[in-house]
């Protein structure tokens, strides 16, 4: 679909975002046949988060072989930790050879969606016209809003100031006094990336968080000809990576003192760039392992340790027209503001233009209880609503592309058995849903994330961690293995609608 033809009236299924999720979730369901779909993009193309995020130095931090659809393998990542461009590269192709594309609208956002009880079918509001659909299955992630600081005068600043994730490549940071606002996955990417280039930088510090070496290199001619020539070498060396990242669930999820070993290594890792006591003390984390996100990077420690740029743990009070200040008095004139503060995880923007039974929006439903869905993927209130990447879905040591396949398959099951079964609509029942959620929970806290001594962007204002899966990827994909329609509230089609409502 290009981006001048108009969007079609009715389909039967609508996917809101472009990214692993929504890309994999439309070629699964051409492959079984469903071919009524469009999938809406805000964005210009495909992509999500790895084309929305360009900044100096992105990358992942999950292994190149485990950061690929199962159903589309990459035989051709240059290392063994892909970089942004190449990761975006790759989901470009796979659209490309999916045949899919006929069916995307890009910059096409959702503005409003609300379930219609009469004709069992969700209408949608979108910014180049309205569309009505059987599902609403929702591919938009939890890192697509970018999470602004409150900070006293921020509006006031002068200079150039922008979130890491909308990277202005027009400014040029040469020569400039720049400061970087927060210590978390982007930014440890992002301050070797612009240390050298630029006058002074500051690093502003909350939470000294544990890394861990990034041991990464490039793949050999020999190697990269073997993956693609014998896709056993390949499988073989992607499940060695995925039992191997496997192997972190249990430090993390039942006994916090298994992570011992990685606590050394990220301390020694530590110890061996920086040699000045007090800078040291800086960077050095109070809580355990794993509580907060374990980022990794060779290159971090020494960015720290240049003459050029300084760690500042003081808290920031405010921002005025040329500088920033911190609670000590400190006034630190900049020329550019950085902010790498993450993104809205736990309140999911599209929370707030989802409307289902009786008119209740899902944000207004999640701000009373916390997020909170059936298997991360539906929620009572919601008829024939869809999550990719939902509630309690996301994952703190291996890829989340094996939780997106895992869900993927979950729903084509559920609208297998719809179709199968004439049903119109399905609704997780409340029971069901505050059961799972009561276990989920439960489990949660003995996990390190909840006994760890850290508070994360993991949890809502709440308290409670509605952002990760306390178990292993294994027992999520066993769960989601099949729709467990014995849970689910199974509406018939109206006699109006016909057989294949």
């Amino acid at each position: 679909m290009t981006q001048q033809q108009a969007l079609p009236a009715t389909v039967d299924h609508l996917i809101v975002g472009a990214g692993f999720a929504g890309l994999g979730m439309a070629i699964r369901l051409a492959e079984a046949g469903e071919d009524d779909f469009l999938v809406i993009e805000k964005d210009g193309g495909v992509g999500g988060t790895w084309r929305a995020n360009t900044y100096p130095g992105a990358a992942c931090d999950v292994p190149s072989q485990l950061y690929s659809f199962s159903f589309a393998p990459n035989p051709d990542w240059s290392k063994s930790f892909s970089p942004q461009p190449e990761i975006e590269a790759y989901l470009r192709k796979v659209a490309e050879k999916s045949g899919t594309l006929d069916r995307f609208s890009f910059d096409t956002e959702l503005t409003h969606a609300r379930w219609d009880e009469a004709d069992q079918r969700w209408h949608v509001t979108t910014t180049r016209g309205e569309v009505t659909s059987k599902t609403l299955i929702s591919g938009s992630g939890g890192l697509s809003a970018p999470k602004l600081p409150d900070i006293e005068g921020i509006d006031t600043f002068q200079g150039e100031v922008f979130h890491s994730a909308r990277w202005r490549h027009d400014v040029d940071l040469t020569g400039k006094r720049v400061a970087v606002i927060g210590t978390g996955a982007s930014s440890i990417q992002i301050v070797p990336e612009i240390a050298p280039d630029v006058a002074h930088l500051d690093v502003y510090q909350r939470t000294a968080p544990y890394v861990m070496p990034r041991n990464d290199r490039r793949y050999t001619r020999v190697e990269r000809l073997l993956f693609k020539a014998v896709p056993a070498v390949r499988r073989a060396y992607r499940t060695g990576i995925y039992l191997g990242r496997e192997l972190y669930v249990p430090g993390f999820v039942w006994n916090p003192k298994l992570m011992t070993p990685a606590k050394k290594i990220a301390l020694a890792h530590m110890t061996k760039a920086i040699d000045d006591p007090e800078l040291r003390a800086k960077v050095t984390p109070s809580y355990e392992i794993g509580c907060k996100r374990i980022l990794i990077s060779n290159t971090y420690y020494p960015a720290l340790a240049a003459d050029n740029v300084d760690l500042v743990t003081d808290p920031i009070v405010k921002v005025t027209g040329d500088a920033v200040v911190t609670a000590d008095g400190t006034e630190r004139p900049i020329d550019v503001l950085v902010v790498a503060t993450g993104f809205q995880t736990t309140e999911q923007p599209i929370a707030e233009h989802i409307h289902g039974r009786g008119g209740r929006a899902l944000a207004q439903v999640w701000a009373e209880r916390g997020m909170a869905s059936y298997k991360g993927t539906t929620t009572h209130g919601f008829p024939n609503l869809f999550q990719l990447v939902g509630a309690n879905t996301g994952l703190g040591h291996s890829s989340m592309v094996f939780i997106i396949e895992s869900q993927i398959a979950y729903v084509l099951d559920a609208l297998a058995t719809m179709k199968t079964q004439q049903y119109a609509a399905v609704e997780p029942r409340q029971q069901a849903q505050d059961e799972w959620n009561a276990t989920l929970q439960s489990r949660m806290r003995r996990t390190v994330w909840s006994a760890g001594g850290c508070s994360s962007w993991y949890l809502d204002a709440h308290g409670k961690n509605t952002t990760l899966w306390p178990r292993s990827t294994i027992s999520f994909r066993r769960l989601l293995a099949r729709f467990d329609a014995e849970h689910y509230d199974l509406q018939p089609a109206r006699r109006n609608e016909g057989a294949n409502a």
